[in-house]
């Protein structure tokens, strides 16, 4: 029981170090609000009459489909900054302390990741706080919000495993920036701002088979109508395994470290 209120504390202090390193460096909070928050608005003001198309999903408005969008993005953006932040800790030798220290070494992979997570919170907060501002409206209420803050969360951890992986691998926090187009790719092949089932072949396919969808439509069902445990299922199936693929290249990458030292 000792070891393990020592990794909890060695968790805790290592994700509050992110939480504070990511709110210090703009170059790591920028993409994770406003970017995305740019984008929203952008994104509502111009292309709100989507709704008005054949087979579009019955929605109050633009704004409530988008906000899943918009939270997604951000929580893609906190996992890819997570992971620079990791690159630039391993490029600055604190890692390697952390490696000298007495702890586990899986432990300060989880720390970066409890930071994400909160990441993740933080962002979903905010999103839902300007769509209520700006009119969206969350259908299953108080509980609805809180699932969706859940979600984003896990989604955080999940893909935030990911960064942490390549940073861990390759050590250089511009291998890990490199991630950043290829963020927007998997994104815009969801059904994060657009339904499936509107776009054109083969875009259309990718969408209706990639992870990201199923997560952006557990996020985004307690907005736009009544949560069905069909669409829970398939989102906490997606995260899964997401977060499972991430755990283990996360857990290569730390013993190839300590293998080679570098």
């Amino acid at each position: 029981m000792s070891a393990l209120q020592s990794n909890l504390r060695v968790i805790w202090a290592l994700g509050g170090r992110a939480v504070k390193q990511t709110f210090r460096r703009p170059q790591l909070f920028a993409p994770i609000i406003v970017f995305p928050s740019l984008l929203l608005a952008i994104q509502t003001g111009g292309a709100g009459r989507a709704v008005d198309l054949p087979g579009f999903p019955q929605v109050n408005g633009f704004l409530d489909f988008m906000l899943a969008g918009a939270m997604i993005q951000s929580t893609l953006l906190a996992a890819n900054s997570g992971g620079i932040a990791l690159a630039v800790d391993i490029e600055m030798g604190f890692t390697d302390r952390l490696l000298a220290a007495p702890i586990s070494r899986f432990a300060m992979v989880l720390g970066r990741l409890a930071g994400t997570a909160v990441l993740g919170a933080i962002s979903a907060i905010w999103f839902i706080a300007v769509g209520l501002i700006f009119g969206a409206r969350i259908e299953e209420g108080l509980p609805g919000a809180l699932m969706m803050i859940l979600f984003v969360s896990l989604s955080a951890v999940a893909f935030g495993g990911i960064g942490a992986a390549v940073a861990l691998r390759t050590g250089r926090a511009s291998v890990v920036q490199g991630l950043f187009p290829i963020v927007f790719v998997i994104l815009f092949l969801s059904s994060a701002f657009f339904p499936d089932s509107l776009m054109v072949e083969p875009a259309a396919s990718i969408a209706q088979w990639n992870p990201l969808s199923f997560i952006v439509a557990g996020i985004r069902v307690p907005v736009i109508s009544v949560v069905t445990a069909s669409a829970v299922a398939k989102a906490c199936a997606a995260l899964a395994l997401v977060a499972a693929i991430s755990m283990v290249l996360s857990a290569r990458a730390l013993r190839h470290r300590l293998a080679t030292g570098g």
